[in-house]
């Protein structure tokens, strides 16, 4: 089986309806998911981001530092909240995580999965 999402790349910052414990959403969010993924699925694996910093305080969350540069609008944060999606309900790419953040948003994703050793 192929992917279709060959256009996402882990680190890149989507746009989504993203499902939540209030409904669905539209809000961005990064892709998880890797190229060897991607090449035999046709989903993405997300994490959530959000504008509101306070939640963010976890140690599977990081407040981003370079949330600009990566086309969020406001100052933004991931928490380990994922999801797997279709590639299809991904409405855009807006931007990429900076290299800093990408190494500090999946130490926070590995502090919340029982995957990888700590």
């Amino acid at each position: 089986m192929q992917g279709t999402n060959e256009l996402f790349k882990a680190g890149d910052i989507v746009v989504t309806d993203f499902p939540g414990i209030t409904g669905i959403k539209r809000r961005p969010a990064v892709v998880l998911s890797s190229d060897t993924f991607h090449a035999t699925h046709a989903d993405v694996i997300i994490g959530l981001i959000t504008s509101h910093l306070g939640a963010a305080h976890t140690p599977s969350d990081y407040v981003l530092a370079d949330w600009a540069e990566a086309g969020l609008k406001l100052p933004s944060a991931f928490r380990a909240f994922l999801v797997t999606m279709p590639s299809e309900a991904i409405t855009a790419r807006i931007g990429r995580l900076s290299d800093h953040d990408w190494e500090s948003v999946r130490s926070s994703a590995r502090s919340a999965l029982a995957l990888f050793p700590s």
